[in-house]
């Protein structure tokens, strides 16, 4: 008995490393092209063709690129802390490895890695953790540019982090679980109301009490991923790069790897909370390409904002956080707090 629980126990654990193993690979590609659709997204808001020499259309721009990288040299500044000025590039990539491998993009359990009881926890814990990727990268340059960029980046971090946890609560109300499967399953099936079934999906984002914490979570997003308009630590016109000023070769393209590991995770998380997770029409075996369509979607959405809407000024960015998502994000608490506990006892 005891042998045949090894063998199982084995069976699973190989299991989740070949699907780790899938996902990376793939994250790794997706990122690549990510790159190219910005580039070439943001040729055509300006009126501009975007990479279109290396490959047709440009498509083998991406391996030029990591080429490029590979054979650039690599600098360290002399006054440099050395051993965090290597870590940290490290640190900006890891928290969303390790969060992509709890969100669900299709049926369990083909499509999910790990099903652990707070997985939400999980994905607010490692955002927390990618500030000090770009914080100690800031420090450990011996840069004033630099570390200006990295102070910017943790003061932004932890003032728009406390509205977005606090956004995410009227979704544990309604789901009454912290594990992102178990937030997918509740928003399975079709829309009721008062014992009457209404022609549409029973996703977060078409629960009343639900749309503000989704726009308040989109928001915080962009700050979170240091996009535009929202990407004051980089800011060029007045940091020179900001956290990355001193960084060259792969350390520089660990930090862009980074950024958009990120924005492809925290699309993935709007995805599972609000917008349905991989449940769409038609049989559950078509789960994965709904989950693809909504993230691709959203990634769009980030492209089209960043090129869109000019840089805001810091303090406008800090009285934002502070002074309107942090009290709107509470006030939705207690309403969907008051309007979910009526509902169970009317």
């Amino acid at each position: 008995m005891a042998a045949l629980m090894q063998n199982e126990v084995f069976q699973v654990a190989l299991w989740a490393m070949v699907k780790v193993g899938i996902i990376l690979g793939v994250m790794l590609g997706v990122v690549s092209y990510l790159i190219y659709a910005e580039r070439k997204i943001c040729g055509h808001i300006q009126a501009r063709t975007g990479p279109n020499r290396v490959g047709p259309l440009g498509l083998l721009q991406p391996i030029a690129d990591v080429g490029k990288l590979l054979f650039k040299e690599e600098f360290t500044p002399a006054g440099a802390n050395k051993i965090i000025f290597h870590i940290a590039p490290i640190l900006a990539v890891f928290p969303a490895i390790v969060t992509f491998s709890v969100i669900p993009m299709g049926p369990p359990p083909m499509f999910v890695v790990t099903d652990i009881n707070v997985g939400l926890l999980l994905f607010l814990a490692m955002s927390s953790l990618g500030v000090y990727g770009i914080t100690l990268g800031g420090w450990s340059s011996n840069n004033k540019y630099a570390l200006l960029g990295g102070l910017r980046s943790s003061a932004q971090m932890i003032s728009y982090e406390l509205a977005m946890g606090l956004s995410t609560i009227p979704v544990l109300l309604r789901s009454g679980t912290l594990s992102l499967s178990g937030i997918v399953d509740s928003q399975g099936g079709a829309y009721q109301i008062g014992g009457t079934t209404l022609p549409l999906p029973n996703w977060g984002i078409f629960h009343w009490y639900l749309v503000l914490p989704f726009f308040i979570f989109l928001i915080c997003s962009f700050a979170e991923t240091n996009r535009a308009p929202f990407d004051l630590p980089e800011a060029e016109g007045e940091l020179v790069a900001g956290f990355h000023t001193e960084y060259s070769s792969m350390k520089w393209a660990l930090f862009f790897l980074g950024e958009y590991m990120n924005m492809i995770v925290i699309c993935s998380i709007i995805v599972t909370l609000f917008l349905g997770g991989w449940h769409g029409p038609g049989p559950a075996i078509l789960g994965i390409v709904w989950y693809l369509l909504k993230l691709f979607a959203l990634l769009f959405f980030f492209i089209w904002v960043r090129w869109t809407y000019p840089r805001l000024r810091y303090d406008q960015l800090m009285g934002f956080g502070w002074k309107v998502l942090l009290p709107a994000s509470i006030a939705n608490v207690v309403i969907a707090a008051v309007w979910l506990y009526w509902r169970a006892n009317a």
